[in-house]
């Protein structure tokens, strides 16, 4: 016992087993490697903190089945690991057959075979479910995850809603404090002009402001010619006490993140004590001015501002991201803004149904999937204008990382055709057996998947996913204690009809045929 209250006296020891030299120790204190730790995860599960993370893990999803299973009737269903290609959202896994040329796809989630549960009469249903995408490789993303997935007939945005804050507030560890429901609610238009991002962390301020109208008759040409586009605005975040804490390198280290990853200038104004301005903008703008923006934007002497104008949905996603940038630069400071010890949750609702394709913005897809119904009020623009349609889609958001989401189905096997076909563009063929579904009398539904293994992550203060997985894969999607993914010999493949058709450049990495087969 680490108490040393009880006393052991041995009369006699066998060893049972022997123990090679360790490569590393196993102690909080010893520093190692991630590359490391995956290699020899069997050694790496000894330490506390991984002890700790999987054992909450494992009484988490306890409490959650007894919630949804034994106080609400709900019905635990293993659906199928291989299927079929799904049309949009992320990349698939796909699985060789013995029929000649025909694949299986490792689901994305149970989407699909959920829905049909509804139409089986299956009213509640939930799972535990192994998903599977090949996202590549994204940090801190897993090829293979668990969702808490959920189904329910009958039932509304609210309801699901209601249901989810149940379900977390019963499974909440002791240890953590309690947490109050209803947790609040935004518009993705509000989060997205607000904070520049519909997963906005709201444990601290620096909102982005609207000085649009401020601006309107200044004679600066930049802002200007943002203004006279009918979707430029003017926006500005404020930083509390930057000017003090942030250093000539760190604002160039903002300046440079928005030129690199938006393509987008920014403007910087550090507020000195006797509230004159240290900016480009200083000599253009009047001393009305200066105190009309800072009282826009609840600013102070001794405050950084920053501005940036352009087309509405950019500007608002490179402020998005400096503000979460100037957040670490003031922590880094000794500045407290994003308490660990806190948790914040929010519902982000009226997601768009539908967004214009990056490659091809002529084109649209769907926002989330194409399954989601549109909110009934914006029913009718499906047909007429489907890139203003609203959907009853709802993201569940905790301390700015999006641990759900769900929405309202498509339970009419028009509009699902509809959608797919004339929308979205896609090959009705592949969900043919869902618009027979639909088609049989399908019950309104609707429902929600808790991504486990990030929720846990947050719980926990992990520093990525892997650390409350039991066997991860690395970043590029390798298992580094089995070597997987590995070679397979070409008399393996023959039976599924598959030849590897290897790159000019991996000649050297090509496998010895004959190891192989011995």
């Amino acid at each position: 016992m680490p108490s040393g209250e009880i006393e052991v006296l041995v009369k006699d020891a066998v060893v049972l087993n022997t123990c090679q030299k360790l490569p590393f120790e196993i102690k909080e204190f010893v520093k190692k490697s991630e590359a490391l730790r995956m290699q020899y995860r069997y050694l790496d599960l000894r330490n506390f903190q991984m002890q700790y993370n999987l054992r909450l893990r494992s009484q988490v999803v306890m409490k959650m089945r007894e919630y949804l299973c034994n106080i609400h009737g709900f019905v635990d269903v293993e659906t199928p690991t291989l299927f079929k290609r799904t049309p949009g959202g992320a990349k698939e896994f796909v699985v060789p057959s013995r029929e000649p040329g025909k694949f299986y796809s490792l689901p994305q989630s149970p989407q699909q075979f959920k829905q049909l549960l509804m139409i089986g009469g299956i009213d509640r249903y939930f799972q535990v479910a192994r998903c599977y995408r090949d996202e590549g490789s994204k940090p801190d993303r897993q090829p293979e995850f668990t969702q808490i997935d959920i189904e329910m007939s009958f039932v509304n945005q609210a309801g699901i809603q209601a249901l989810i804050e149940g379900l977390i507030q019963y499974s909440w560890p002791e240890e953590k404090g309690s947490i109050v429901t209803p947790f609040p609610s935004m518009t993705y238009a509000e989060a997205m002009a607000t904070y520049g991002t519909d997963k906005p962390d709201t444990r601290f301020g620096m909102q982005i402001v609207d000085v649009s109208e401020v601006f309107k008759n200044t004679t600066l040409p930049f802002v200007q010619e943002a203004l006279n586009n009918p979707n430029g605005f003017v926006r500005v975040i404020c930083v509390p006490e930057g000017a003090k804490l942030l250093r000539r390198k760190d604002l160039d280290a903002l300046e440079e993140l928005a030129e690199k990853q938006f393509n987008q200038e920014i403007t910087l104004a550090v507020l000195r004590p006797d509230g004159t301005w240290k900016s480009s903008l200083g000599k253009f703008l009047s001393d009305e001015l200066r105190v009309n923006v800072c009282t826009k934007a609840k600013a102070n002497a001794g405050d950084v501002l920053v501005f940036a104008s352009g087309e509405h949905k950019k500007v608002c996603s490179v402020l998005g991201k400096l503000r979460l940038e100037c957040a670490s630069m003031l922590e880094e400071k000794g500045v407290i803004l994003r308490d660990p010890s806190l948790y914040t949750f929010l519902w982000v609702v009226d997601f768009p149904l539908f967004l214009p394709k990056e490659e091809n913005p002529e084109e649209l897809e769907s926002a989330h999937h194409p399954f989601t119904a549109p909110r009934p009020e914006d029913a009718e623009l499906v047909y007429t204008h489907p890139e203003k349609v609203r959907s009853q889609h709802y993201d569940l958001v905790l301390n700015g990382s999006e641990i759900g989401g769900g929405s309202i189905r498509i339970h009419n096997s028009d509009l699902q055709r509809y959608v797919i076909e004339k929308v979205l563009k896609e090959d009705v063929g592949l969900l043919s057996h869902l618009l027979d579904a639909l088609n049989s009398g399908a019950p309104p539904h609707g429902g929600i998947a808790l991504g486990l293994d990030r929720y846990i992550s947050l719980l926990v203060g992990a520093q990525s996913i892997r650390d409350v997985i039991a066997f991860p894969k690395s970043f590029r999607g390798r298992d580094l204690m089995s070597g997987s993914p590995d070679w397979v010999s070409s008399d393996d493949l023959k039976p599924y009809h598959v030849q590897v058709s290897w790159p000019a450049d991996s000649q050297s990495e090509i496998p010895d045929e004959e190891n192989l087969q011995c």
